[in-house]
């Protein structure tokens, strides 16, 4: 079954891109600096990178691990007797919210920031963003989610499902497109969109080290770090508003983005100054 929903998982994966790819083909909230086959080559090679390293390293331990805790019947969910849809979707929302506080410490600790800068560094932003992840990250990452699966035990459906809406949920909210602005209004109370997201890869880290939600947004909003300023309804950032301040000449230099951890570039974190919340 692993390998039925593995495959499932990759056919989403590249239904989502493509989808996304064509929609903001169409219709783009911006226009790209960079051009679009480029960066959709350079991000693709980094996928490439990402899936023959983590695939081995990290993706194939972590399944049996997952099956394993599975069969010995740990984690909350379990003793919590959950099983079949209500422990898909109760799954889905409890380590979506590990995620957002995952997220969140890449960007307040210091270590973990210097790999997930990596992330950060492109000076636009559009669905290949979304494959723009240091292996190191994704690494450490896999090492952090065995402790969420110890932790609440979610069944191997639940886990697919998971990991479906967060590759749909990154490619969405990093695409190149603007919803209309009442639709933004309904999906951005539940989802997080584009728009809010867009935000969240500001230059200007007051904005940037906020909204780290993956799929549901109220997690911000719950925990003070939502913020919207200054993308206000019809308003885009300038060309030079989006990524990090430093190296940006760099952004799709192959080289650049391996070493972006191991160099000093970059390193300030600065806290939101987010008001009431």
């Amino acid at each position: 079954m692993e390998l039925d929903l593995d495959t499932g998982r990759l056919w989403i994966f590249l239904g989502g891109l493509f989808f996304f790819f064509i929609v903001e083909s169409f219709l783009p909230a911006r226009r790209s600096l960079d051009g679009r086959i480029k960066r959709l080559a350079f991000h693709a090679a980094i996928a490439a990178l990402n899936t023959a390293l983590v695939r081995v390293v990290v993706y194939a331990p972590f399944l049996f691990w997952a099956a394993y805790v599975a069969d010995q019947g740990w984690g909350l969910g379990r003793w919590l007797g959950l099983h079949g849809w209500p422990e898909i979707i109760i799954s889905v929302i409890v380590l979506d919210l590990f995620d957002y506080f995952w997220h969140r410490a890449n960007h307040r600790i210091p270590f973990l920031w210097r790999f997930h800068k990596a992330h950060h560094t492109d000076n636009e932003m559009d669905v290949t963003t979304a494959l723009r992840f240091h292996p190191g990250e994704l690494i450490i990452s896999g090492l952090v989610k065995a402790g969420w699966v110890l932790i609440w035990g979610p069944s191997v459906l639940a886990w697919f499902a998971l990991e479906a809406a967060t590759s749909l949920g990154a490619q969405f909210h990093h695409s190149n497109i603007i919803l209309p602005e009442p639709m933004e209004r309904m999906a951005s109370r539940v989802l997080v969109t584009p728009r809010d997201h867009l935000s969240h890869h500001l230059v200007d880290r007051s904005y940037g080290d906020a909204n780290y939600a993956a799929i549901l947004s109220f997690w911000d909003r719950l925990f003070g770090s939502y913020s919207q300023a200054p993308l206000s309804p019809g308003r885009q950032p300038t060309p030079d508003e989006i990524g990090l301040p430093e190296a940006r000449s760099l952004s799709l230099s192959f080289r650049a983005w391996l070493s972006e951890p191991m160099l000093r570039r970059n390193t300030g974190l600065q806290a939101p100054d987010l008001g009431s919340g």
